[in-house]
């Protein structure tokens, strides 16, 4: 292996470290209250933020859903009975509410990337 070919694969393992840690600080806990709760997690990236869960009995439009911030009319807290919950309000008039595992962290995750 010649140096160029070991500097570009340190590189590339510095990059996948930087990408995989800012993902994981990234992603958070949840669950969607829609028909009961389903658990699944949320990724916020810099123009969406997407819901994933691995439930095969909820409609497949949820188990790997992209909410561009362009669409998010706002998010809010909210809390249903002790539980720490956000409610999500799209400009198309749907809201949707989460169990947020976390709900601090998430909300100033979000804000700073939908600025």
């Amino acid at each position: 292996m010649d140096k160029a070919e070991q500097e570009r694969k340190e590189l590339n393992k510095k990059l996948m470290k930087k990408t995989f840690t800012s993902q994981i600080k990234s992603t958070f806990s949840v669950s969607l209250c829609k028909n009961g709760l389903i658990g699944g997690w949320i990724t916020i990236g810099e123009v969406s933020m997407v819901y994933k869960t691995g439930k095969l009995t909820i409609p497949e439009r949820y188990r790997n859903w992209v909410m561009a911030y362009k669409d998010v009319l706002s998010v809010d807290e909210d809390n249903m009975l002790f539980l720490p919950m956000v409610t999500v309000k799209m400009k198309n008039e749907e809201v949707y509410k989460f169990l947020v595992f976390n709900r601090k962290k998430f909300l100033e995750t979000l804000k700073d990337k939908m600025k």
